[in-house]
């Protein structure tokens, strides 16, 4: 089984910006794409959604207005932008393909492994 796979983490400084890239599998059934992240000691959330279809997308309310999430069904590559990041926003992005526009993992099969954003104050 291929999986998603993520690139682009670092570290920042609070009011910088990062952006994460993600190379998903081709031919997959699933229309929707979603980065979800997890900090230390906390459950993973739903962050960004984006359909492939009509580019619909969905955002957490924490990160409204600053990240941007956008896809390039000719290379099968997801993207998310990042800007005037927080140190809450450090953890562990991930990069999921899924069903619905939605924020649930419950809607979300193929996970990849995950990249480290740290974000210092």
């Amino acid at each position: 089984q291929v999986l998603p796979v993520e690139f682009g983490g670092g570290s920042v400084q609070a009011g910088g910006s990062l952006s994460l890239s993600c190379l998903y599998p081709p031919y997959i059934h699933e229309r929707y794409r979603g980065w979800f992240r997890q900090a230390p000691g906390k459950e993973r959330e739903g962050v960004a959604v984006i359909g492939l279809g009509d580019g619909s997308d969905l955002y957490a309310e924490s990160v409204k207005g600053r990240f941007t999430i956008a896809r390039d069904n000719s290379k099968n590559m997801v993207y998310l932008h990042m800007s005037s990041l927080k140190p809450e926003d450090t953890g562990k992005y991930y990069c999921a393909v899924g069903e619905a526009l939605s924020l649930g993992e419950r809607y979300y099969s193929d996970w990849g492994q995950g990249t480290q954003v740290s974000v210092s104050p």
